[in-house]
């Protein structure tokens, strides 16, 4: 991730390849737009704006969250998709190279969606097409629509407390060494005033350096904790990430550090935290002793988890909307409300 070439700020007709490329401002109008588009995102308007307008969605990791966010999104502003899943129904199966299968699959659509098991993959893939390309993760890099929905989601549950992302306290727990989520999360955060991350990682799993690096040079306090505990006293939020057992040895993935529980109720009781602000990029690992987010914290009123996933349609509706320089006016002429009824 840090040795990614630079894209531009995120704006019409660019790449969306990290979270490096929003400021302040950029990522305020982000988020307004996303949130005006929630009425479309929650199927009580319909929306035609993209009409014509064809997605290819290539996801060479499996996804089910990220994927079919992305496409719904899509669908719900009238467009269409294509999609493939994995290598094995890829010509890279054959041996293409990244920048073949780029250029020739860009030229079938008029926007990527790209997620990749190698860091740096999707920057390789948006350098070689002709139409902007959306990072859905690449290896243990990014996932920059993971973070939007993420941020976007903290300020509306802080905002139910009538507090703001500055100023708070995020304990970051879990996988911080291979969770892409992790460090594009702190990078987005880090535009915020004053705020303080308490990271608690297994041995072997601790944060790369450069994404605390890159957090403390905007601002931030990074502050490393030797457990759970020492983590989620004080904080805010907690951002529980689980295991990323396919991106490491087996020996690793099966060691007694990553067994047990990363996070359950007694702990927040320990903590004194349960009204904290739980989210979890997903998806957890239910099994027993997975060393994830625990089910018996699922009654909690601060559990956001499941509102996370809802707002990942919108933002992801509002990142097809900015590329393709779709302004508000233009899709408020194409929404109206929608002719069935299900439920109230």
């Amino acid at each position: 991730m840090n040795d990614s070439p630079k894209f531009p700020k995120f704006g019409p007709g660019q790449h969306l390849i990290s979270v490096d490329q929003f400021d302040k401002e950029n990522l305020r109008e982000f988020f307004t737009m996303a949130q005006a588009l929630r009425p479309i995102a929650e199927r009580k308007q319909i929306c035609t704006v993209l009409d014509g307008a064809v997605l290819c969605s290539l996801f060479f990791e499996p996804s089910t969250r990220t994927r079919l966010s992305f496409e719904s999104a899509f669908l719900r502003l009238g467009g269409e998709v294509e999609t493939t899943t994995g290598f094995t129904f890829s010509s890279m199966a054959k041996g293409e190279s990244i920048a073949d299968t780029s250029r020739v699959v860009s030229g079938y659509t008029d926007v990527l969606v790209v997620r990749h098991p190698d860091a740096g993959s999707v920057a390789e893939f948006a350098q070689h097409s002709v139409v902007p390309v959306l990072n859905a993760g690449d290896g243990s890099g990014e996932h920059p629509s993971q973070a939007l929905l993420d941020v976007f989601t903290m300020e509306a549950e802080m905002e139910k407390k009538g507090r703001t992302i500055d100023g708070c306290t995020i304990a970051v727990m879990g996988d911080l060494k291979y969770g892409r989520t992790v460090h594009s999360l702190m990078k987005l955060m880090s535009l915020y005033d004053n705020v303080t991350f308490q990271l608690y990682a297994p041995p072997s799993l601790e944060l790369p350096h450069y994404v605390s690096e890159y957090a403390t040079q905007s601002g931030s306090r990074v502050i490393e904790c030797s457990h759970q505990i020492e983590a989620l006293s004080g904080s805010d939020i907690v951002y529980a990430t689980r295991v990323q057992r396919e991106r490491m040895t087996e020996e690793i993935a099966k060691s007694k550090e990553l067994q047990g529980c990363l996070l359950n109720r007694a702990m927040l009781e320990e903590a004194n935290a349960l009204d904290i602000i739980i989210c979890h990029p997903l998806p957890r690992d239910s099994r027993p002793d997975s060393f994830d987010l625990a089910t018996d914290v699922d009654d909690l009123p601060g559990l956001s988890i499941f509102r996370q996933t809802d707002n990942g349609v919108l933002v992801r509706m509002a990142m097809f909307l900015t590329t393709m320089g779709v302004s508000m006016d233009i899709v408020a002429a194409k929404t109206k409300a929608k002719p069935w009824k299900v439920t109230d």
